[in-house]
């Protein structure tokens, strides 16, 4: 009897195909919803600002002189103001990323330090000093001082960027006919840098354009304050919103362009980054001159403050512990609730992103982090109008606000760290059976840590700064550090407004310092 052959043995189990791309969208469903819902409330207010404009009267075609000099002092601030920053942050940014002299590395972080100080902060102690002197501080010459000073390292980040991957070769070619720096910068490293430069400006334009305090603080009419006080004084909602319509067609300008500068940039990126080694050299006179010039403006944007309250001190007005224990609690609990709401809400948006390739879900996600592009007199305006039929509380319009304003800013640095992670590593992890949510939370907040805390860090500090939407939006004597710092200026109360501003300046010196290892990394390619 023969015997049966033995059984062949059975094929092992197929591994499992790792997923696609948007194969898993079904089971990211509650993200997108999530999503969908999180653009909805970014889009809202000025949704129902265009529709309240619709139904509007004479008040949207005609602004009126008054109008018409508000709209005439923001455009005037934005150009000379960009051309002071384009002139100012352009000079430092090349000095620091393309020369080599004595403290250029001290230097090159002290550009960061202008962003410690607020506007209206430096504004203030130039009102107070002056009348001390006996120097007339008012008018928009000085407006474009302050905002100038304020301003310029939005031009100077992104200009020594620029110079920073400057094409090394072209660079070289420049030495070897005997080029030196001015030639070097003026034929080739100039016209690379072009876009960034102009990127820079665009974004110290909107920041002018949503300037409150300083303006007001100097006597100079803009879009900003009018919109205040046609709403809150004069009872004139429909001149209000025809002077915000203005000015969101004025950032919108603003925003598309540096967009496109930004497109740009990215094709001038030609060669290698330059190297130390291939710096010019400054010594003597020259280096001299490179030490003023990068040193008066952090010089001025932060030890004028600082001067003023040594000066003052005698003048220190004595409040009670409970009360400046109030502002600063006020303040210290609005910032943290924004940042933790706004980092939650960016990693959301970024997070989708990158797992869902739908179209009109990243167009959403993008133009929901727009916010911070619009003036927060204007946001202001728009969240008033939505939460006034709905019966909203200030303190949760005030949140919505912040949220919606300094999204762009924790989501951001979000989606640089996130284009850093290979999608194979998403890839492994959902072969694995992981869900989202556990993706999320094993692999990516691990690696996204850093980004997480700087985001944290810039939005709070941004919210403790912040004066236009706080001031618009704030409940009935519910003050904060900038609010009341703001009132005792305008009151000539500078002596009462010195421990807000104090705190205000700490906080923002803790932003400013945040960005450093950024900016080093930066400086080791230049």
């Amino acid at each position: 009897m023969v015997a049966a052959p033995p059984a062949a043995p059975a094929p092992p189990p197929a591994a499992p195909l790792p997923p696609r791309p948007g194969q898993l969208l079904q089971d990211r469903s509650g993200l997108a919803v999530a999503v969908l819902v999180l653009c909805g409330l970014a889009l809202l207010p000025l949704l129902r600002l265009g529709g309240f404009a619709l139904t509007g009267g004479q008040g949207l075609i005609h602004l009126g002189a008054e109008g018409q000099q508000q709209l005439a002092g923001s455009l005037g601030l934005v150009l000379a103001v960009g051309l002071g920053c384009a002139l100012l942050g352009t000079t430092n940014g090349w000095l620091t990323a393309s020369c080599r002299f004595p403290g250029r590395r001290w230097l090159r972080i002290a550009q960061l330090l202008p962003m410690a100080s607020p506007a209206y902060l430096l504004a203030a102690t130039l009102v107070d000093l002056g009348s001390r002197w006996t120097l007339p501080v008012h008018g928009p010459l000085w407006a474009v001082v302050v905002l100038t000073l304020s301003t310029y390292p939005y031009v100077f980040l992104l200009s020594t960027e620029s110079f920073s991957i400057s094409g090394r070769r072209q660079l070289e070619a420049c030495r070897s006919l005997g080029v030196g720096p001015w030639g070097g910068f003026r034929r080739v490293a100039l016209p690379m840098a072009l876009p960034a430069i102009g990127a820079g400006i665009a974004l110290a334009g909107m920041e002018v354009v949503n300037e409150l305090g300083a303006v007001e603080l100097l006597g100079v009419p803009t879009l900003s304050a009018g919109i205040l006080q046609r709403w809150q004084a004069e009872g004139d909602p429909q001149g209000a919103v025809g002077l915000a319509l203005v000015a969101l067609v004025i950032v919108g300008l603003l925003v598309a362009a540096e967009r496109q500068l930004r497109s740009r940039s990215r094709c001038w990126n030609l060669g290698h980054g330059g190297e130390a080694e291939h710096s010019w050299q400054l010594a003597g006179p020259r280096a001299l001159a490179a030490q003023l010039c990068c040193l008066l403006p952090p010089l001025l944007s932060l030890g004028v403050p600082l001067l003023w309250a040594a000066m003052s001190l005698d003048q220190l007005v004595s409040q009670p512990l409970g009360d400046l224990l109030a502002l600063a609690g006020r303040s210290l609990v609005l910032a943290l609730v924004a940042a933790i709401l706004t980092v939650a809400c960016g990693l959301l948006l970024a997070i989708a992103r990158r797992w869902i390739a739908q179209p009109l879900l990243q167009r959403l996600s993008f133009v929901a982090g727009l916010g911070y592009a619009v003036p927060g007199t204007v946001l202001a305006l728009a969240l008033m109008l939505v939460g006034g039929p709905l019966g909203l509380a200030p303190l949760l319009l005030l949140v919505w606000g912040y949220g919606d304003r300094f999204l762009a800013v924790a989501k951001g640095g979000l989606d640089a760290a996130l284009e850093r992670i290979p999608p194979s590593v998403d890839e492994a992890a959902t072969g694995l059976g992981c869900r989202w949510p556990e993706v999320l939370q094993r692999v990516h907040l691990p690696l996204l840590r850093g980004p997480l805390l700087v985001g944290a860090l810039l939005v709070f500090v941004d919210t403790v700064k912040e004066l236009p939407l706080t001031f618009a939006l704030r409940p009935f004597d519910f003050d904060t550090l900038s609010v009341r710092v703001y009132q005792y200026a305008s009151d000539e109360r500078l002596g009462a407004a010195l421990v807000p501003a104090l705190l205000i300046l700490l906080l923002g010196l803790a932003a400013s310092l945040a960005l450093v290892p950024n900016l080093e990394r930066r400086g080791q390619s230049g």
